[in-house]
This record gives structure tokens, sequence and C-alpha cells, in this order.
């Protein structure tokens, strides 16, 4: 799948304000990518995803936490304080994450602050193509992993949600 405007014909704004957004909060991956070179291999959609994959588990486990921790809690408050990036937004009111019932918004509530205190950084799943159901199961599922199995997890997720918001892109 090849992208609108070819990545590699792109000056710097323009490839970190296209590119920058699509792992949350963390134009520093694209920059690296451009700084290392962008070349007609990046051209393609799985061509991209792999070279910016390779920046983000080549960055350390510190920027690592750093990028996790950048994700919003789902149905969280930034998403009740209208506070997501657009690309957030509409994935988690896609996954109707906007639409819970007081219950479910409260099991929200608990499950997040739960997570984040056992982790240290937020609950990430792709949650397009989700349902409400879905996303609460795999919550209640992965909040009893080991701390380096979920690390693992959620960074897989994140590069998941990566993929995703760059093939939007194509």
């Amino acid at each position: 799948m090849q992208f609108r405007q070819k990545p590699r014909d792109l000056d710097r704004a323009a490839f970190v304000t296209t590119f920058g957004r699509v792992y949350e909060q963390s134009p520093w991956i694209a920059e690296a990518l451009f700084t290392a070179g962008v070349t007609p291999d990046h051209d393609s959609l799985d061509g991209l995803a792999t070279a910016l994959r390779s920046i983000v588990e080549g960055g350390g486990a510190t920027r690592q936490m750093t990028l996790l921790r950048a994700h919003p809690d789902l149905a969280g408050k930034l998403a009740v304080a209208g506070a997501l990036t657009d690309e957030s937004r509409g994935e988690q009111a896609g996954a109707g994450l906007d639409q819970c019932s007081p219950t479910e918004f409260q099991r929200f509530q608990e499950l997040n602050a739960a997570y984040t205190q056992r982790f240290g950084f937020p609950f990430i799943l792709a949650v397009k193509g989700k349902s409400r159901a879905e996303i609460l199961a795999a919550f209640e599922a992965r909040i009893n992993n080991a701390p380096a199995t979920e690390f693992r997890t959620a960074l897989d997720q994140v590069h998941r949600i990566a993929y995703l918001r760059l093939r939007d892109l194509c």
C-alpha cells in the first residue's frame, strides 16, 4: 500500500507534521527517521511502519516508557475533558467509548487506576474494530500480567495503533 505523497519527497517539517502523530505525542520518532534518512523503502505502508517501529525498539526502555505514558486512558479524564488528540478521539469514539453506560464508565475508571498503579503507564489497546465489551475483557485479562509481559504487550499495541494510523494516511 502506497501513501498519497511519497514520504521521501517530503521536507523535514512536512514529514514530521504528517508522520509525527502516528505515535501518540511522540514526534521524536518521525524526526529520528527523517534524520537517519528516508529512502524509497519508506514509501510503502509496511516499509515506513517497519522503519518507525525500529526507531522505537532501538530507543531504549526510558524512551519506550515515555511513549507508553504519552497514551491517554481509555474512556478517561482526557476524553471527558475533550482533550484527546484527534487520532485518539476518533479511535475511542469508533469503539463506542464515548457512549459508555455509567456502569461501564465506572469500571473503566477503576481499571485505569488499578492498571496505572500496577504498571506505571496507561492500559493501551488498539481499539479500532473492537467493542466496549471486548476492550473491558482485554483490560481485565491483561491487568494480571507480569510487568515485563505487559510492557511488551503495551509496546506491541502502540505499534499496532501506529500501523493503523499510517494505513489511514494511504
